[in-house]
């Protein structure tokens, strides 16, 4: 599931927004230039927001979590980052996200991200640089 979220619908959601916007530049010219004006800048408003989105939400899921006993072990392409169970300070699930998420808060040195889970069958992580606010 990892893979549709990080590679097959960014590119339905820029290639249905691209085929918008050539539809409306190949389509025979009408009597009003400006009327194409809306059709130019809706796409290209929603492509930003659908990055941004995608920046947050979608693009640093990780293709990996793996429970190792007393750690889980999350990758994400070529990295792998180890994270001990007793550095895990707070647990928060989110049921209502696609998909859903468990986040946990580390503490300590070794644990410098906080990664969010995905509690489907296919287990997913978002790590992001964030330190822990407790000490």
């Amino acid at each position: 599931m990892t893979f549709f979220y990080k590679r097959v619908f960014p590119f339905l959601w820029f290639g249905g927004l691209l085929l918008f916007l050539a539809f409306d530049l190949l389509s025979p010219s009408r009597d009003n230039e400006a009327s194409h004006i809306p059709f130019l800048i809706v796409p290209v408003l929603m492509s930003v927001f659908g990055y941004w989105f995608m920046q947050k939400m979608l693009f640093c899921l990780a293709d990996e979590v793996l429970d190792a006993g007393d750690a889980l072990v999350v990758r994400n392409g070529a990295q792998e980052e180890r994270i001990l169970l007793s550095d895990i300070k707070n647990v928060n699930y989110s049921p209502y996200m696609n998909p859903p998420q468990v986040t946990l808060r580390c503490g300590g040195p070794p644990c410098s991200a906080t990664p969010l889970f995905s509690a489907g069958l296919s287990a997913s992580c978002r790590c992001r640089a964030a330190r822990s606010s407790t000490t």
